[in-house]
């Protein structure tokens, strides 16, 4: 449920950004949220975290994948001393990280879930994390929905953890989620951005009716929507030319109304009523004063009508108001 939503308006700000309170189910959370993935324990991403937060950020995500618990440890090291109250954290079961041969593997067992649970706990160094998320069952549906969930939803309803979801690159599978089992949020990468916009087509709208909240990541489908240059990603392999060159033309209007690429990403993202808070990734203190600066630039409702007319925006696409 997203309490303040962000405005659109002309030019960029400069002023400190405003990152209001949302809810994911019953769980406090900020609309802008940071990802851990590639975060190493040290002291870049204790600085990166306290960044973050000195700037209103409140919920962090992680999971035991990212770096096969590297991602953990380094979270658990920036928050060591932090008032608890003041953080959400989620992670992610289903990846499953073997401690001793520092391998993965999928496994979404009652038993995998609660194991993986309490080493995510240990490397994070807290008694409790807020939100946990089934992780990249695309293949293991059946499995997660019969056993990760409701072992999941237990501890939900016993108060161990405030909300359970599923975290994913597509948006079918996670529609059989929220018709089939009682989850609160969803994490979508990929599926709602300046060049896929899929998952507004009937997971959002079905997220409004049962409220399911979502968390959107990937908002720039891997670097294709923050830099597309020559060789840039589209879902982690090298962009086609076509999808390279709707880029760039995206990118061309944005420059001639004075924001950038991923100004115009980020904001795309806060539009569905169903998103309550955007995931942005990062690796240093300098990328989460980059991602300040994107959340934070207004961008002019005339980029939207211009992109409509050129017919650049996607499928599906809900224009920012």
């Amino acid at each position: 449920m997203r309490l303040v939503k962000r405005s659109t308006s002309s030019g960029r700000q400069t002023d400190a950004p405003v990152i209001s309170e949302v809810l994911l189910g019953d769980v406090p959370a900020s609309a802008l949220s940071v990802g851990t993935a590639a975060l190493v324990p040290g002291a870049e991403a204790t600085a990166a975290i306290a960044a973050a937060r000195a700037a209103g950020v409140r919920y962090f995500d992680t999971a035991p994948y990212y770096g096969l618990g590297r991602a953990e440890l380094a979270l658990g090291e920036a928050i060591v001393g932090v008032d608890r109250a003041s953080l959400t954290l989620s992670t992610k079961v289903g990846r499953t990280v073997d401690p001793d041969s520092r391998q993965w593997h999928f496994d979404y067992s009652r038993d995998a879930v609660l194991r993986s649970l309490d080493a995510s706990l240990a490397r994070l160094g807290v008694d409790r994390v807020d939100i946990v998320y089934v992780h990249d069952p695309d293949n293991h549906a059946d499995e997660a929905l019969a056993t990760a969930i409701p072992a999941l939803l237990e501890l939900r309803d016993a108060g161990v953890i405030g909300a359970v979801g599923a975290g994913m690159n597509q948006w079918q599978v996670p529609l059989r989620f929220i018709r089939e089992s009682d989850v609160d949020v969803l994490l979508i990468a990929g599926r709602y951005s300046l060049l896929d916009a899929s998952a507004a087509v009937e997971l959002l709208p079905e997220c409004v009716e049962r409220g399911v909240d979502v968390v959107i990541a990937g908002v720039f489908n891997s670097g294709i929507l923050a830099n597309p240059r020559d060789g840039a990603s589209y879902d982690y392999r090298p962009a086609s030319v076509e999808r390279l060159a709707r880029a760039r033309a995206i990118q061309r209007v944005a420059l001639e109304h004075g924001v950038t690429l991923r100004d115009l990403a980020v904001a795309f993202s806060t539009a569905p009523s169903a998103v309550a808070s955007t995931l942005l990734g990062v690796s240093s203190e300098r990328q989460v004063h980059d991602n300040l600066a994107v959340w934070n630039a207004a961008v002019p409702a005339e980029v939207w009508t211009e992109l409509s007319q050129l017919g650049l925006l996607p499928d599906g696409a809900i224009l920012p108001s």
